[in-house]
């Protein structure tokens, strides 16, 4: 899926970054609610999802024939975007540099290591997105690992005070049974 930001209108780069990057984590987020339904209906496999957001200029328009016409976006800046959702992790957002410029402020990234990407001229800085600042300013740092035998989504800042006792029973629990299988 091939989502972009600033045309027809735009709110300007930094405006733009930041809201791609806030609607991939809520993409995540509702994904992370899908499997949990999921799973209660039957379905084992979760559905994990990767995720790259490159910032640049692009060919925004109709393109191709009187058969069958599309509006989209071509160029060498959207498939940075295809090339960074490639090598992101199941369930990870990879950002180029010129997205965590942008974006910086909101959210805490680890560079990765520089590639060389076919039909990209330059070398390129990933950034995998660890978390992100809510509007108070805010870390909001969510765990999320799913294995066999395993199937973990952790955010803090979704747990209100009164749940959290529970929330570290289950967790002390978990470790506790972890500890006794070995």
């Amino acid at each position: 899926m091939l989502i972009f930001f600033g045309d027809p209108e735009t709110a300007g780069d930094v405006d733009n970054a930041k809201s791609c990057l806030r609607m991939a984590i809520e993409m995540q987020h509702r994904i992370v609610g899908l499997n949990a339904e999921w799973r209660m209906a039957g379905i084992q496999d979760a559905l994990r999802v990767r995720m790259g957001i490159n910032t640049g200029f692009c060919n925004v328009g109709n393109f191709g024939s009187d058969d069958r016409m599309d509006y989209t976006i071509i160029g060498a800046e959207a498939n940075l975007a295809a090339r960074l959702q490639s090598i992101a992790e199941a369930g990870d957002i990879v950002v180029s540099y010129e997205t965590y410029a942008l974006v910086r402020d909101i959210a805490v990234a680890r560079a990765l290591t520089p590639i060389t990407m076919k039909g990209i001229s330059r070398e390129v800085v990933p950034y995998a997105v660890q978390s992100v600042f809510d509007t108070t300013g805010k870390n909001i740092e969510v765990f999320s690992e799913h294995l066999s035998g395993l199937d973990l989504y952790f955010n803090a800042a979704m747990i209100d005070a009164t749940d959290a006792k529970h929330v570290r029973n289950v967790l002390q629990d978990a470790l506790n049974a972890l500890d006794a299988g070995r």
